[in-house]
């Protein structure tokens, strides 16, 4: 029985990035079934089908995976190249997908995900500077200490899935993560299965009211390339 995976808006959705561009990126087939925001608090609606009240949720048969790092680690136990094979690859992938899904919160914060628009940010507070700095660290280092293209060496894995909702904020508020993350992002959004992504998100005419509220109070909107 092939997977479902529920995500909610290319535009917003971050957390449901994850799972479906690595899905999408290793061939892993699955359905795609979309579960829009309508507001900022969606747990209620989301209770339906997922334990958490949270996107992304992956269906398997009768069982239920929710959590995208939850959803990394199940299909990594089924499914070749989610993580990497080399042990000290794999032990460092897996530490800096986990320090991204529980740590960065002045990133989230303080540069909400918008795939179409385009934001000069009004300030950078010193804690955001912090997970700036970190990013550009960590980044560098796994591609210096596995040889690139990709985080962990040649193949695109988890890590890099679980960083994508980044890449898309560096361009998006025009971060400086330094000259080798930099070269990464741009690798990053010449992917297939990101560039997929990105056409749905701005081929999206739905707007949900609190999402555009929150990037509006972080900066100016000087572009958006969104369907009307």
């Amino acid at each position: 029985m092939a997977y479902t995976l529920i995500t909610a808006n290319r535009n917003y959705s971050s957390w449901s990035l994850r799972p479906w561009v690595l899905m999408t990126a290793l061939g892993i087939a699955f359905e795609d079934r979309i579960e829009p925001f309508v507001s900022m608090d969606n747990y209620e609606a989301f209770r339906a089908f997922s334990p958490s009240g949270q996107v992304p949720v992956l269906i398997d048969g009768a069982l239920t995976v929710w959590d995208s790092l939850g959803i990394a680690l199940y299909l990594g136990e089924r499914h070749d190249g989610v993580w990497p094979t080399d042990a000290d690859a794999r032990a460092w992938a897996m530490c800096a997908a986990t320090e991204m899904h529980g740590g960065f919160g002045a990133l989230r914060g303080e540069r909400t995900m918008t795939v179409g628009q385009r934001v000069t940010p009004h300030a950078t507070s010193p804690r955001l500077a912090r997970d700036v700095a970190r990013l550009a660290e960590l980044w560098t280092e796994g591609l210096t200490r596995f040889g690139g293209p990709f985080l962990t060496g040649e193949r695109f894995g988890a890590v890099d899935a679980f960083f994508a909702p980044v890449v898309f904020r560096v361009r998006t508020y025009g971060i400086d993560v330094g000259a080798v993350g930099a070269e990464w992002v741009k690798r990053m959004l010449e992917q297939p299965a990101m560039r997929a992504w990105e056409d749905a998100a701005l081929a999206e005419t739905f707007r949900e009211e609190a999402h555009e509220a929150e990037v509006a109070a972080v900066g100016i909107v000087i572009a958006d390339h969104r369907e009307r």
